[in-house]
């Protein structure tokens, strides 16, 4: 029988609490004004903290009743000011709250009431408005819909404490694209912002400090105007140097260097300057050790990495500061059983976040060993770190993911690693798994990174191979991405490197000479260059001249054609003609050369060439053609001769290029023996 109570007793409890809602927001309608701000002031206090009560009220329809209440002018400007408080607490509710707000045309609703005069009212608009767009559900473009708001904003900063807190909040998290950051850049953000940087209140010098970081990022023109910012006489730089001090909150020091690392990568700032040397980066590498909170970390090697990306002698200054590297390695175990962690909330928080760790000692360890061979050396060398990678190339987040093929791919660029330990620990087996169903951009990473796996003196090169992954990557060739068909065909041209007969022949028949020659033609120039030196790579060693020739000549000459008529850079018709070459080297291919009188005399040209590079490619080109101990050289040699290319090398002997007049010299001996 206790079942059956069970439905009508929970059916009475919610229309008692639906009931109280609903007297709150009938009160919202009362004639009497008085009535309706005590309405207004009990509903404050009810909503308080209780989720519950908030979701009640926006259903039975409160939102849009307080919305017109703020926005009439003849109402008491308490009432108004009330209306605001009571949306201000709704929008700290649940992210269904706030898009119920957002529906409910709130925002404009709440920057039309940022035009009164009065300071008490404004100040708690703005209190709900920061509340609404510090949310993730909110569209960040509402701030940026109305042109005249952006200025009247920045008109508020001097009114309050409180305003400069709310504005520079609003600003720093609705700055999400280069866009943004142009519009508030116009409209005077950094005279307005840098003042508050020496506010007498810690919150607003903190909000400042992330306007100026979101400002900053990747942006080159924000950047090299705030390198000449006064505040109170200091250099802005100085005044971001003291944030850093280790008596300063760590949240500051953390957005300080943040500021200084941004301004640095857009080239404000010199990577060997003081300020990024001796504290910007020490203070980074500071905020990766075990006593910072998980977040602080995270952010701290996150940004450190940015920092040091593309700079060598930051990257080797990083990797003997307070043994960063070994550092790092206590991100892969946290938190362990016996973290000193007495707040049972930040354990749980901890275990759900500690991806975020070994996402970040992935891309601060790619970062470290993207060119210095000691420094992979010293990874590798750190305990158990191929095998984190090589678990964390199969771990359910696809950021952890993305971060450890990275790391890989950092990793890679190193001969010893490849030939030590990616053999040893089978690397290729997790990163080829990867490959078969990733979104792009893991697979642009992993796909470079077997691409170096597929170099020539890689122990990895044969069990790949034999794993069918020419398929794989004749498919990647196929895709939208420019950058997914470039590691395609690089990575086939790694394999046709001095390759078997066998690995050449599969390569043709599963790219088909369709695709071969839709690469050539391919708007990118990366993927034609790759291309290029694919059909260079195959075309090697006589008997694979002859037999690729003799079964797609006609199609290759054709293309070849094409890329020398047309307007490419120098490199690409250097390559092509290199091309030309290796096929004058065939011992039947050389024919579809010497039977083509206009290929001829497009070598004969660039011959002639105003570049050198062109001119060396052309000319051993005819040495091919005309290379005495071969049959049938003596017929080649006067059909040239007749065509003018004895005079042609006779004057390149009198090249400044030693190289140059060496090969038309070594062309000429042929006429002579």
């Amino acid at each position: 029988m206790a079942c059956l109570l069970e439905a009508p007793l929970r059916i009475s409890v919610l229309s008692e609490v639906t009931a109280t809602s609903r007297h709150y927001v009938d009160r919202l309608f009362d004639p009497d004004p008085q009535k309706v701000l005590q309405g207004v002031i009990d509903m404050k206090n009810a909503v308080i903290g209780n989720n519950k009560q908030k979701a009640n009220l926006i259903v039975l329809g409160a939102v849009p009743r307080l919305l017109y209440l703020l926005q009439q002018s003849s109402s008491n400007l308490q009432l108004r000011t009330e209306c605001a408080v009571v949306l201000g607490s709704l929008a700290m509710g649940t992210e269904n709250n706030i898009k119920s707000l957002v529906d409910c045309h709130i925002i404009p609703t709440l920057l039309q009431g940022l035009l009164c005069p009065d300071l008490v009212f404004t100040e708690a608009c703005l209190r709900c408005l920061r509340t609404v767009f510090i949310s993730p559900v909110t569209p960040v473009q509402l701030l940026y819909t109305d042109p005249t708001v952006i200025p009247h904003l920045m008109s508020l900063l001097s009114n309050s404490q409180r305003t400069q807190e709310y504005i520079t909040q609003i600003f720093s998290h609705c700055c999400k694209t280069p866009e943004h950051q142009t519009v508030l850049f116009n409209h005077g953000a950094i005279q307005n912002i840098a003042p508050l940087l020496i506010s007498p209140s810690y919150k607003v010098r903190m909000q400042a400090l992330k306007c100026f970081s979101v400002l900053a990022y990747e942006n080159t023109q924000v950047s090299m105007t705030l390198v000449n910012v006064l505040v109170d006489g200091e250099q802005l730089t100085q005044v971001f140097v003291k944030m850093m001090q280790r008596d300063q909150p760590v949240e500051m020091q953390l957005t300080a260097a943040k500021c200084l690392t941004y301004m640095c990568r857009a080239g404000a700032i010199r990577t060997d300057d003081g300020c990024i040397v001796l504290k910007t980066l020490p203070c980074l590498v500071r905020m990766c050790s075990k006593e910072h909170l998980l977040e602080e970390r995270v952010e701290g090697a996150e940004t450190l990495a940015y920092l040091m990306e593309p700079d060598v002698e930051l990257q080797r200054i990083a990797s003997t500061t307070d043994h960063l590297v070994a550092m790092l390695a206590d991100y892969f175990k946290y938190p362990s059983s016996v973290s000193a962690i007495a707040d049972i909330k930040r354990l749980d928080h901890d275990l759900k976040h500690a991806h975020e760790l070994r996402q970040a000692a992935f891309k601060l360890y790619a970062s470290l060993g993207s060119n210095d061979e000691d420094i992979r050396k010293k990874i590798t060398e750190t305990e158990n770190m191929m095998d984190r990678i090589v678990s964390g190339l199969s771990e359910s987040s696809i950021k952890v993911r993305l971060a450890a093929v990275r790391c890989l791919h950092s990793l890679s660029r190193s001969v010893q690693q490849l030939r030590t330990s990616f053999h040893d620990h089978a690397v290729w087996k997790p990163l080829m798994k990867l490959l078969q169903n990733a979104p792009d951009e893991v697979l642009v990473m992993a796909s470079s990174t077997l691409c170096n796996l597929l170099l020539e003196f890689s122990p990895s090169k044969e069990p790949i191979l034999e794993s069918g992954v020419i398929e794989l990557l004749c498919s990647l060739t196929q895709s939208d991405s420019p950058a997914l068909r470039v590691n395609g065909i690089w990575a086939l041209m790694n394999m046709a490197f001095q390759a078997d007969q066998k690995v050449k022949v599969e390569i043709v028949r599963c790219l088909g000479t369709e695709q071969l020659f839709r690469l050539l033609s391919d708007p990118d120039t990366n993927v034609l260059m790759k291309t290029l030196g694919l059909l260079r790579n195959l075309l090697s060693t006589r008997p694979h001249i002859d037999q690729i020739m003799s079964s797609h000549g006609k199609q290759i000459m054709q293309a070849v054609t094409l890329i020398l008529e047309a307007e490419h850079s120098i490199e690409v018709k250097e390559q092509t003609l290199c091309i030309l070459a290796n096929i004058a080297d065939g011992n039947t291919a050389k024919e579809l050369i010497m039977t083509n009188d206009d290929m001829l005399q497009k070598i004969k040209y660039y011959m002639g060439h105003s570049n050198v590079k062109l001119q060396l490619a052309a000319t051993f080109c005819v040495s091919n053609l005309i290379w005495n101990e071969e049959d049938g050289s003596q017929d080649r040699q006067d059909k040239l001769r007749e065509m003018g290319f004895v005079d042609v090398l006779h004057k390149l002997t009198q090249s400044v290029d030693p190289n140059l007049s060496d090969r038309a010299k070594t062309a000429l001996q042929q006429y002579l023996a």
